[in-house]
């Protein structure tokens, strides 16, 4: 959905499920240009129709309608959507005046008859208690309410003979009548609209878990302006103003924080359970919680492309991308809906004209029948499963963009890992400080902090941190140099020093063999050493290196645990630091020196050998083979947009350790699906035999088919607790 640029956006009221969507794409597609101009996003009842459609808005909302469905143009809101539309308050009230109606209708049956017995058993044909006309025309009314956005459905359905759902119902209702059976049809017509605005209720709950979100970021921001604040809308705050964050608050907008420092609580958008310490020049997200500090920060992101509002959007855009299982449910639904319909009129005609039976005795099996068909517990199984498992994942720090993506994770044979970024924490960090020839470690390092304070360069700023990290003090460096790719010399305390690589300190004089070979040593594994000195003097030397994560070790064991036996390094990296980080991390198979084309083929390969394979990174070069992939994985703090956009799955924090718990997760999901289709259909099937060995009736076949939906969205919504 994200490639349409351009497009009409609508609000559809009244599509709750898959077979709302497929109605939309049969009555819409032909006048759009086909169904490839049609986008939907379930979760949040948009329809999208690209830019090269021809059909005007008004034609697009007049074939809406004519669904059964109402449509009006979209308006994006910046507050969360919970509140009920007209049509589901209506659909509401209608389902709750037919069940009172009926329930009335049946006192006054009960009544006019003599009692329970005789009420419920003296309808149908040649019965001699009848419904009372005043019972019937109650029954009627109660009928029409609860059908009202059936009916409609119903005969579009009838009128492309393509028989749904909808028109089982209608048909079944109708036959009731026919042979005098209105508390039957009115309890069926009742039961059915409490099913569907049940459909309506579980979308809806799934939905305002993500929904909710919207409403952590507050509704005015408090912009800095001339040496005060500013109460401002979010949607009109510009990239690079400032705003105030007191302490308490949620942060309004994505930024850069210039003054102040706090614990912030992400875990709305990371998933972090702690608090997270940021100081200036540290990334804030909209929606965290602010601790005791008052923070400046600097806008870095508009309203509507704040890391919050992506969440939103792309969970939104997920749920039009549609799971395999779902798939599967609509393809046997269009299978299963004509064959159930031929067999009732099979039913009703067989047995009175071979066998001898009553024609009113089979033809109200045949409607039992049509009412236990109804796919309804089926239909809905999977998509409630799908749309509860996105927004938990959403909730834990996985942004999974789709449901065939929240499924794939558990077939997974193979996963690839990126190297920096991904295994890697993505920067340097001082791992080791070798004082030499007499020379205290608190004196090299105040050396090193005091002269590289002076150099933006990376390895300087990560030499820095480190110092201020152990708390050395410095002192200001003077004539300061820069020696392009050498180093670069000061004077500190009225003394010259020098740092530089490893050839400049043999440039120096100041190398021995035992130096020359503990630094070659050091530099297979892939640290890379800053050495300092005065003269000819070396006073010792730091490594660098780009620091494992701390949980990438135990995350390799847990996948393994879980079953993913092939976990395979591909990096561009020299092959002397790949396969030292390999070692640590407990990975055999290591491809080093890769081009982006190069890791592409790779993938392919691994894809070829294993069948579904992941990719998990986090740059720019790792976009191709996370869109080769069965599976794209990307590290979502840190990773480039283009990875991020590439990939299916963005991991928001970061956290490695959130691979087995999708792995999990998808099997849970996964599991739960399954359970839901196998219980609809077991249902379906024992009600059959029930039904032709003439044990069923109408409103029992209805309310079993209305407890199973129940049992399947409840069991489908436990996913929001996983």
């Amino acid at each position: 959905m994200s490639n349409i640029t351009h497009h009409l956006a609508f609000k559809i009221h009244g599509m709750d499920c898959a077979e709302e969507i497929a109605v939309l794409k049969r009555e819409v597609g032909p006048l759009v240009g086909g169904e490839a101009n049609l986008a939907f996003d379930l979760l949040n009842a948009k329809m999208i129709v690209s830019a090269g459609a021809a059909a005007s808005s008004e034609v697009i909302l007049k074939a809406v309608a004519g669904t059964g469905m109402s449509a009006e143009a979209w308006q994006e809101v910046t507050g969360s959507s919970q509140k009920k539309s007209g049509r589901q308050k209506l659909q509401l009230a209608l389902t709750i005046f037919s069940g009172l109606l009926t329930a009335l209708a049946f006192g006054l049956h009960v009544w006019s008859s003599g009692g329970w017995h005789e009420a419920l058993g003296a309808e149908g044909v040649g019965h001699v208690h009848a419904a009372p006309w005043f019972s019937k025309g109650a029954y009627l009314v109660a009928m029409i309410a609860a059908c009202w956005f059936i009916a409609p459905k119903a005969w579009l359905s009838a009128r492309r003979l393509r028989p749904d759902m909808n028109l089982l119902m209608v048909v079944a209702i109708l036959g009731a009548i026919s042979i005098g059976e209105w508390f039957e049809a009115s309890t069926v017509a009742f039961l059915f609209a409490v099913s569907n605005a049940l459909e309506g209720w579980s979308l809806s709950r799934a939905r305002r878990a993500v929904e909710a979100l919207m409403d952590l970021t507050p509704t005015l921001v408090q912009v800095v302006k001339d040496g005060g604040t500013a109460s401002v809308r979010p949607e009109e705050v510009p990239v690079g103003a400032l705003f105030q964050v007191k302490p308490g608050e949620r942060v309004p907008l994505d930024g850069l924080i210039l003054q102040g420092a706090s614990a912030l609580n992400q875990a709305p958008i990371t998933g972090e359970s702690m608090p997270v310490s940021k100081v200036p020049g540290d990334e804030v997200f909209a929606g965290s919680i602010n601790g005791d500090g008052t923070l400046v920060v600097e806008c870095s992101k508009i309203a509507n492309d704040t890391m919050l509002a992506r969440i939103i959007r792309m969970v939104g855009e997920a749920s039009a991308k549609r799971a395999a299982s779902e798939q599967w449910v609509d393809r046997f639904a269009k299978i299963y809906t004509p064959v159930v319909m031929i067999l009732a009129i099979l039913v009703a005609l067989l047995p009175p004209l071979f066998m001898g039976g009553g024609w009113a005795d089979w033809f109200y099996r045949a409607l039992v029948l049509l009412v236990i068909a109804c796919p309804c517990a089926l239909v809905i199984s999977t998509p409630v499963s799908i749309v509860a498992g996105l927004a938990s994942a959403a909730r834990h720090g996985v942004l999974v963009k789709g449901g065939m993506y929240l499924e794939a994770p558990a077939h997974l044979k193979a996963i690839a890992f990126d190297k920096t970024g991904t295994l890697t924490e993505g920067h340097p960090s001082v791992v080791q400080v070798v004082p030499l020839n007499g020379h205290t470690e608190q004196a090299l390092l105040h050396v090193a902090g005091s002269m590289e304070s002076q150099s933006g360069h990376p390895l300087a700023r990560a030499i820095v941190a480190h110092v201020e990290f152990l708390g050395v003090a410095c002192s200001p460096a003077k004539d300061f140099q820069i020696l392009q790719g050498k180093g670069a010399t000061a004077s500190l305390d009225g003394r010259a020093y020098w740092l530089g690589s490893h050839r400049f300190m043999e440039e120096q004089g100041a190398e021995t063999p035992e130096i020359h070979a503990q630094l070659e040593s050091l530099e297979a594994d892939g640290r890379t050493v800053v050495a300092f000195g005065t003269g000819r003097e070396l006073i010792g030397f730091l490594a660098l290196a780009d620091a494992i994560r701390p949980t990438s070790a135990s995350t390799l064991l847990s996948l393994r645990e879980a079953g993913v036996e092939h976990l395979v390094l591909l990096t561009g990296d020299n092959a002397g630091t790949a396969q030292a980080v390999g070692r640590q991390v407990g990975l055999t198979e290591i491809h080093a020196e890769l081009l982006p084309e190069d890791k592409v083929k790779a993938v392919e390969a691994l894809v070829a050998k294993y069948g579904q394979v992941a990719m998990i990174g986090d740059g720019v070069n790792d976009a191709p083979a996370l869109a080769r992939a069965s599976l794209g994985i990307a590290m979502g703090a840190m990773g480039s947009d283009a990875a991020i956009e590439t990939a299916d799955i963005a991991l928001m924090k970061d956290d490695l350790t959130r691979l087995p718990w999708l792995i999990h997760h998808s099997r849970r999901t996964l599991n739960v699906i399954r359970q839901n289709i196998t219980f609809a259909l077991a249902v379906k099937a024992i009600f059959v035999v029930l039904t032709l060995m003439g044990h069923a009736s109408l409103w029992s076949a209805i309310a079993a088919d209305m407890g199973a939906s129940l049992l399947v969205i409840f069991n489908g919504l436990r996913l929001l607790r996983s």
